[in-house]
């Protein structure tokens, strides 16, 4: 029977000494976390992931579905309610492998996809992470800046700066200050966007009429799961430190839940705001300014001090994870200790979506975003499809793990599986104002199916790319033995 001592013979552990210490960079990269260094316990990940939905651009997901897609409050809150359920539940499942191997998420990708093959969704993560999601989140953070201070007349780019400074900071020094940071932050943010919420829901006006675009209610759905999935490819990296023998069914229960709870009640306060008497929604209007309309001064000055908190909570963790996905890649020493790479790449991504977020916000955030929100539903649902195919195949056994870090490792199906599941779906479903796929096209009131698509065709590719590697896993186990 393997062992996780066993295993720490076959891998590279992460250099270092650690612990539970706060105020210091986080050595190693991607490493295997050795047991002398696990610690934490599973309801840690119901803080990690409640404070980093808990801003500006949780909200925003319902404003779309109500102010841009047309849907009424019924339809966005369907929309809202099972597009974030089925992303919770995914990263649920996934937060649950981080004990059990050890490994950053990317780095478990690399069992289904193989060393270099790896580099696909690893690439997508990377790039979504530290600067996709960067740039989404600290735009919603600056514009609640600006509105604390109108009568300073703060340049966005100021605002931004500022935003961008803190997150860095504290995604630069790494994991433990990222756990300690989502946990004294909750509070605070909880409590003050629980009052903010009942003022919206109270002054919401819930009989009013709307006229849906075509497929408005499935746009609305992709973009709450594209939301809620854009935490999937992140979700081993903040459980990967726990000790394996912690119980991983309710590591995934906190993590899930702490996605599902923040999500669901945000976005449908979200979809509500849009119905409060006065609110504005152009292009030209600030959209943290119109909470202003819905809740007395006090808390509307509250309120937009914990958007901008909020931005740096879920910065800080895109921010990590995406460093670790661009190390994930194979990136070698660059002249830099493990330690040291991490933290330059993290400072790097800040500049480039401080740039990035220059150029966004001159260019109107609401269909920028809704765009980005379906182009992570595109990549991650085929995917995901790999990485649940290939778990469930190899009945969650990786053995000792070498391969995680081999490069001689090679794994064409996954790698292919996934680029055809992503070419297919995106050129014939896609529905976005950047791109709009033939069927779509055609048939606008289907909304955007991709991801579904993209899922359906990339697991019945793998599976049949891997006809035999259920039984042959069975049989090494038998023989073996596994840690389970």
């Amino acid at each position: 029977m393997q062992t996780a001592e066993e295993v720490e013979k076959h891998v590279p552990v992460r250099e270092g000494e650690y612990g539970e210490r706060v105020a210091t960079v986080e050595p190693g990269g991607v490493e295997y976390i050795a047991l002398r260094e696990r610690h934490g316990k599973p309801i840690d990940l119901l803080w990690v992931w409640l404070s980093p939905n808990l801003e500006f651009a949780t909200v925003f997901i319902g404003v779309i579905a109500v102010a841009f897609l047309g849907l009424s409050l019924w339809q966005a809150a369907a929309a809202i309610v099972v597009g974030t359920l089925l992303g919770a539940i995914t990263h649920a499942v996934l937060s649950s492998w981080g004990p059990k191997f050890g490994v950053p998420m990317m780095v478990e990708s690399r069992g289904a996809f193989g060393f270099v093959g790896n580099i696909l969704p690893a690439g997508l993560n990377a790039f979504t992470a530290s600067f996709g999601w960067f740039i989404v989140n600290s735009v919603s953070g600056a514009f609640a800046i600006q509105a604390l201070f109108p009568s300073f007349n703060l340049p966005f780019w100021l605002a931004f700066l500022v935003i961008v400074v803190a997150q860095v900071a504290i995604a630069t020094l790494g994991h433990n200050l990222i756990h300690v940071f989502e946990r004294w932050a909750f509070p605070v943010l909880g409590v003050v966007f629980a009052i903010a919420c009942i003022f919206i829901f109270i002054n919401g006006h819930y009989n009013s009429t709307s006229q849906p675009v075509p497929g408005g209610w499935l746009l609305a759905f992709t973009a709450a799961f594209g939301y809620a999935v854009g935490w999937n490819p992140f979700a081993a990296d903040y459980t990967r430190y726990l000790p394996p023998n912690t119980n991983r069914r309710m590591v995934g229960i906190w993590a899930g839940l702490g996605v599902l709870t923040s999500c669901v009640v945000l976005e449908l306060a979200g979809a509500v705001l849009v119905t409060v008497a006065n609110t504005k929604w152009g292009l030209t209007d600030i959209p943290t300014a119109q909470l202003q309309r819905a809740m007395p001064d006090p808390i509307y000055y509250l309120t937009l001090i914990c958007i901008a908190i909020g931005a740096v909570a879920a910065n800080a963790i895109n921010i990590y994870s995406g460093t670790m996905s661009l190390v994930a890649l194979g990136i070698k020493e660059m002249g830099l200790t493990l330690r040291q790479r991490r933290a330059v790449l993290a400072i790097i991504a800040g500049v480039i979506g401080f740039v990035g977020g220059i150029y966004l916000e001159s260019k109107g955030v609401s269909e920028q975003y809704t765009n980005f929100l379906l182009l992570i539903s595109y990549w991650i649902a085929p995917w995901l499809a790999v990485v649940f195919v290939d778990y469930w195949l190899r009945h969650g056994d990786y053995g000792d793990e070498h391969m995680f870090y081999d490069p001689r490792y090679i794994r064409w199906q996954g790698f292919v599986a996934m680029a055809i599941g992503l070419v297919v779906s995106v050129y014939l479903f896609a529905n976005s104002t950047a791109y709009t796929g033939p069927i779509a096209k055609n048939n606008p009131q289907i909304g955007d199916i991709t991801f579904i698509v993209g899922f359906i065709i990339t697991a019945v590719l793998y599976y049949g790319f891997n006809l035999g590697l259920r039984k042959q896993t069975a049989e090494k186990r038998a023989a073996l033995g596994s840690r389970t």
